[in-house]
């Protein structure tokens, strides 16, 4: 594994794009900075993180997709490996808020951000982005938002976090390539507020209730409805409201 370490960048999925463009890097090549200036989060959102306090990486993934339908695979291997890690470390009531939001409890402690990019011979090259508060204890104004210290009480050393999640998704690629079903099980079985009535709203914000059942082959949230239907739905047509 190669690792770059830098101070500071707009953006580690940025970064490790355009050198990738540029050079043939080895597959899980990593990027972390300790200052982030423009990270992105889903759907455009910016990710704001304190100078030092949380892991900001981007991993490089290559040779692993041929076929596009596969890509959601990915994303279950990322999230899996993050939870992996942070099991070892007592990080307590670990769930995923679909599609890659990492929680402890009802709070959010990370986000995953996967970009692809199809080159001119059909392959799939990703740039896994992920950001992770680690020791920052100061979240005014995100009431959402916690970290590992503040569930824990104590720091945590960023690097040996960073290398056991590289370690972890490493595995879990190699395993998604023979068995990508129990991997799919597995993340599932982690979903939050899984079996759970929840409200929820739509892309026309219309509000309704439903419990979430699992995913779909290509990733999308299946969702039990009031009227014994099970709808499915892309990342952009629902909201789970908590």
């Amino acid at each position: 594994m190669k690792l770059i370490k830098l101070d500071a960048i707009d953006s580690t999925n940025e970064f490790l794009k355009g050198i990738s463009h540029k050079e043939a890097l080895e597959n899980f090549t990593v990027v972390t900075a300790e200052n982030q200036t423009k990270g992105k989060g889903q759907m455009g959102a910016v990710w704001n993180s304190e100078v030092g306090k949380n892991l900001i990486m981007s991993v490089l993934i290559k040779d692993f997709m041929t076929d596009i339908n596969e890509i959601f695979n990915l994303n279950i291997a990322v999230s899996l490996a993050v939870i992996e890690a942070l099991k070892k470390n007592a990080i307590p009531d670990l769930s995923i808020k679909w599609p890659n939001d990492i929680l402890s409890a009802n709070k959010k402690i990370g986000g995953i951000l996967i970009e692809n990019s199809i080159k001119s011979d059909g392959t799939i090259l990703s740039i896994v982005g992920l950001g992770l508060n680690v020791n920052q204890t100061n979240f005014e104004g995100l009431p959402k938002a916690s970290s590992l210290a503040v569930v824990t009480g104590k720091e945590f050393n960023k690097e040996v976090l960073l290398l056991d999640i590289v370690a972890h998704l490493e595995k879990n690629v190699d395993e998604s390539t023979h068995n990508p079903a129990l991997l799919r099980q597995q993340f599932v079985d982690l979903l939050y507020k899984k079996g759970v009535p929840m409200p929820f709203t739509n892309s026309k914000d219309e509000k309704f209730m439903g419990m979430i059942q699992g995913i779909s082959t290509i990733g999308k949230l299946q969702v039990l409805l009031e009227d014994d239907s099970v709808a499915e739905f892309d990342i952009k047509e629902i909201q789970m409201l908590y």
